[in-house]
């Protein structure tokens, strides 16, 4: 008996060597493992091409048998250095055709002997030609077979198996898609039963074909809308299984219940309104009524706000955030960096005026409190907010990650804004709403949706609001790629337009990658490309542009006589705190920087930004970045310069940020480049999805016709009792490492 967990040995036969391999660079264990091993293209072989009569420039496709195999050497005319070949000969039902493959290295090309020994067999895909009398192969596409598989039943009834398209698998080395079509082939034979998860009228409903026939079509197609039906069956039962474990937590933590937050014990949200000097926007009243509405319910709010820098995100935010205080709880805004949060203490602070000061002389009788707490402040300011907090006297709380300790402790925690959620984990997130007796409201903003808040948004964890206003005030910002790799003559150019922005009267930031040599700012992560062996194809750490480097370069050279000062997290906080203020006053030309400036800081007179070695900085972030400039109605200009090469994802990144300012549109160029990250686990972003099958760009139409049966399924049978397997399914999901985040996002 042969099922999905009998281990991969059962069908691998007796070749140990071959096992290991598998077993350990695939992470193949199960004949479940080996059949879900898709392949990541197909060959296009037709009929095997009968080698008869050939033609000079005909795409040929054969099996055929390596006759001879030799290694020579050659003097390279370009090098004058000795240089290998490798000269083989395949045989045919026809005419013999000649390979040749060229290696820089003597290692390389014995290790081509070795994978195409004489006596070999194998499927040869290229274009024939003729030279010498001689008809060649070149640069032929290969599927080997094994060199022991000559009057093999097994191997030639795989062979006989090939339709149209021959698969070719993710491998490992020592391994070729030979080894793997044979176990496959010879799997699908013998297993004796293949689980079928979706129920009969799901599949119907929603056109999927059934389990056997996808296995068939994905490993054994005889065209490309096979496979196409087949790969939509596996996303889509990924995406129901996903959609159902998403749901069934949703509904579970709305059992749970929270407090309904209506605004009925207080006035400070109606006497804040009424002192704006200015009207809300439709955007913002629209999605103000669809917090309240959010907020009175008796099950937590889950909402993602999202909009571009300066669309007013923040005076939502606030507005919610007194309708809780109004409601008897508290509110706590998390803001990734010290100076973000200063920030907002300081703009919220001053929007509410004596509503900010309640308690003190002077304070409205309407009035709360709003209290900060960072790590930087000093013991006694630091037990003073926390008594306050602890109290319930401060209504409104605004904090870094100091937020999080164990230490903090809130009276009636009623809502979390999460400012610029991206720089915070789901863990952190977690940490902060367990501090609440009852699940709390949950708001998170971003100005540019980075991959796995879209990826959550599509897989409908959180309900979406999007100011679409443009920025009132806001000048046009002109972005530019100034590319040292082609022309290292232009960075005289950059400081020269820094120059000319200052003799304007306006000011300029410079942002570095580093602090100091490979130091990264706290809290950032470096955005790194990698070729198809893993190797960075950027810069190495230790040549990248740093703040206390470069101030003193620019100081020295090119800005000379400029007031040039420097900024980051490792200064001291009132250090941080004095230069923030005498730039925003006008007595700094040139801030040079690392990402510290990327949220929270306005200063109206700044119109210029150069980004030192941009490639090192993600989608989302370079679009914060040159939000910076342009704020006070002059034109911005922002220049990206980079050593990234055209061709590259670092240059490609650059090229997308240069040609829109459409923060919504990057978040999608950011998704398609860098995937949607982990989407039922901890990590934001990279190539490590928890997705097996599944992309959310590409399958947004799939994971939206899951949720909608997904919600049909646990309206009809919320345990999933009529539907055991796709049951099991889900409870595996739930119970895995994944879960754990899931119920925390």
């Amino acid at each position: 008996m042969i099922g999905l967990d009998s281990p991969i040995e059962t069908v691998l036969g007796d070749q140990a060597t071959k096992r290991k391999k598998i077993v350990e660079g695939l992470g193949l264990r199960t004949v479940g493992d080996l059949l879900r091993h898709f392949p990541r293209r197909y060959v296009k072989t037709g009929e095997l091409t009968k080698v008869a009569e050939l033609e000079d420039g005909q795409m040929l496709t054969i099996v055929g048998q390596i006759t001879r195999s030799k290694v020579n050497t050659y003097t390279d005319r370009r090098t004058g250095r000795t240089a290998y070949r490798l000269d083989t000969v395949v045989s045919t039902d026809g005419p013999s055709l000649k390979m040749t493959f060229f290696a820089k290295s003597q290692h390389v090309g014995e290790w081509h002997a070795r994978r195409l020994p004489v006596g070999r067999r194998g499927i040869f895909v290229g274009k024939v030609s003729s030279f010498r009398q001689e008809w060649q192969l070149t640069n032929p596409q290969m599927a080997l077979f094994g060199p022991d598989d000559a009057g093999d039943e097994s191997a030639q009834a795989t062979l006989d198996s090939i339709g149209d398209l021959y698969p070719i698998y993710p491998l490992t080395k020592g391994v070729d898609s030979w080894d793997l079509q044979r176990a496959i082939t010879f799997a699908r034979t013998v297993l004796d039963e293949l689980p079928e998860l979706l129920p009969d009228a799901v599949r119907e409903q929603y056109a999927v074909v059934d389990a056997r026939q996808a296995l068939d079509w994905i490993h054994a197609p005889d065209d490309y809308a096979q496979v196409g039906a087949a790969h939509r069956r596996y996303r889509f039962e990924e995406a129901l299984v996903t959609q159902l474990v998403l749901m069934r937590r949703r509904r579970a933590t709305q059992a749970l219940g929270a407090r309904a937050r209506t605004g009925d014990q207080g006035r400070l949200l109606e006497a804040f309104d009424q002192r704006l000097p200015f009207e809300l926007t439709a955007g913002q009243a629209e999605i103000g009524a669809d917090l309240e509405h959010d907020l009175a319910q008796p099950h937590p709010m889950n909402r993602l706000l999202q909009g571009e820098v300066g669309s007013g995100k923040t005076l939502v935010a606030l507005r919610a955030m007194l309708r809780t205080v109004d409601s008897g709880g508290q509110a706590a805004l998390l803001a990734p960096t010290e100076v973000l949060a200063q920030q907002h203490h300081r703009s919220i602070s001053a929007l509410l005026g004596d509503l900010a000061a309640g308690g003190m002389l002077g304070g409205s009788e309407d009035a709360t409190t709003v209290a900060l707490l960072t790590g930087s402040m000093a013991k006694a300011q630091r037990a003073e907010a926390m008594l306050r907090i602890a109290s319930g006297e401060a209504g409104i709380v605004i904090g870094t990650h100091a937020l999080l300790e164990e230490r903090v402790s809130f009276a009636d925690l009623g809502l979390v804004v999460v400012d610029e959620q991206h720089r915070f984990g789901v863990e952190q997130r977690a940490a902060l709403t367990s501090k609440a007796g009852a699940p709390p409201h949950v708001l998170v903003m971003t100005a540019t949706p980075i991959p796995r808040t879209v990826a959550m948004t599509v897989f409908g964890d959180l309900e979406t609001s999007t100011l679409t206003e443009l920025p009132a005030g806001r000048a046009p910002i002109q972005t530019n790629v100034v590319p040292l790799a082609e022309q290292p003559a232009w960075i005289a150019r950059v400081w020269q337009r820094v120059r000319e922005e200052v003799g304007k009267g306006h000011q300029a930031y410079v942002v570095c990658p580093r602090i100091t040599g490979d130091e990264l700012e706290q809290g950032e992560a470096d955005q790194r490309d990698l070729d198809e062996d893993g190797n960075e194809t950027a810069a190495p750490a230790g040549s990248l542009a740093a703040v206390e480097d470069v101030v003193a370069e620019l100081s020295e050279g090119p800005l000379h006589g400029l007031r040039v000062a420097m900024l980051h997290g490792k200064l001291p906080p009132d250090e941080k705190d004095r230069t923030m203020r005498a730039f925003a006053a006008g007595e700094i030309d040139v801030l040079v920087s690392t990402t510290v400036i990327e949220v929270g800081v306005d200063v109206a007179n700044a119109t210029a930004m150069v980004l030192l070695d941009a490639d090192r900085f993600g989608v989302s972030q370079l679009h914060q970045l040159r939000g910076r400039v342009g704020r006070g109605g002059h034109p911005g200009l922002c220049l990206l310069v980079s050593r990234a090469e055209v061709g590259t994802p670092a240059r490609d990144r650059l090229d997308a940020v240069a040609s829109t300012t459409d923060g919504f549109e990057l978040s999608r160029v950011d998704l398609e480049q860098r995937r949607e990250g982990d989407v039922l686990g901890a990590s934001q972003s990279g190539f490590r999805s928890s997705l097996q099958t599944l992309r959310v760009l590409r399958d947004e139409k799939t994971i939206l016709a899951a949720r909608a049966a997904a919600e049909d399924l646990l309206d009809r049978d919320p345990d999933l009792l009529e539907s055991p397997l796709l049951g099991a399914a889900v409870e595996s999901l739930e119970q895995s490492r994944q879960s754990d985040f899931m119920e925390k996002s």
